[in-house]
């Protein structure tokens, strides 16, 4: 039976209270939208109101509050209201993403298949006080995973994953990281942006 091996980026117990976080928040916004539009055309209408602001946040809260991600060998699963399950080997598109929100800058790693089934593995999540990177085995696993593929792009991430392992080893900087550095190649202007692949192989190369 293959290992399986967590790629959670963060803690269940911070997923948590995130969660509850946006729980939280769709109750008070729902309740202030029934309020208001419920003044306007009764209680009916105000009921309706506060389902369609509060029941989208509350499912929100509750499929990231069950998310968790795993491999096993080249599998990757990501269970959260259901389940998708991606193999790294059989893959169409296998890319470096990168968002920005409220100043936090995250790095993931996009697996696609033809069938439409896509899941994405968050790497590591950069602020301006430090940050937060996936763990030692879960990226290293990765790698290995990605180094099997007769693919060069999926080569050259799995160099980019053992980059990141190695300078992890040296303790250098969070600015210092590959991940770090592959971020700051992807276009501006955009909430989710793709890292050009030639653009990464070229620093891939550089990290020798």
């Amino acid at each position: 039976m293959a290992e399986r091996v967590d790629l959670d980026l963060l803690p269940p117990s911070i997923v948590r209270r995130r969660a509850r976080s946006v729980m939280l928040m769709a109750f008070v916004l729902a309740a202030a939208a029934g309020g208001v539009v419920g003044l306007a055309g009764g209680r009916v209408a105000g009921l309706i109101a506060a389902a369609v602001v509060g029941v989208p946040l509350l499912l929100l809260a509750l499929s990231e509050a069950r998310r968790r991600t795993w491999l096993e060998t080249s599998v990757v699963t990501v269970r959260a209201l259901g389940s998708r399950r991606v193999d790294i080997a059989n893959a169409d598109r296998r890319d470096l993403m990168v968002s920005d929100v409220r100043g936090q800058c995250t790095v993931s790693l996009l697996l696609a298949e033809r069938r439409g089934k896509t899941v994405t593995v968050p790497l590591a999540i950069y602020a301006p006080a430090g940050g937060v990177e996936l763990g030692v085995l879960g990226l290293r696993r990765l790698a290995d995973a990605l180094a099997e593929v007769a693919d060069q792009d999926a080569r050259m991430l799995s160099a980019l994953l053992i980059a990141q392992l190695r300078s992890e080893a040296r303790g250098d900087s969070a600015i210092e990281r590959p991940l770090r550095l592959a971020a700051g190649l992807a276009p501006a202007g955009r909430l989710l942006r793709k890292i050009n692949h030639g653009r990464l192989a070229a620093l891939v190369s550089e990290l020798g």
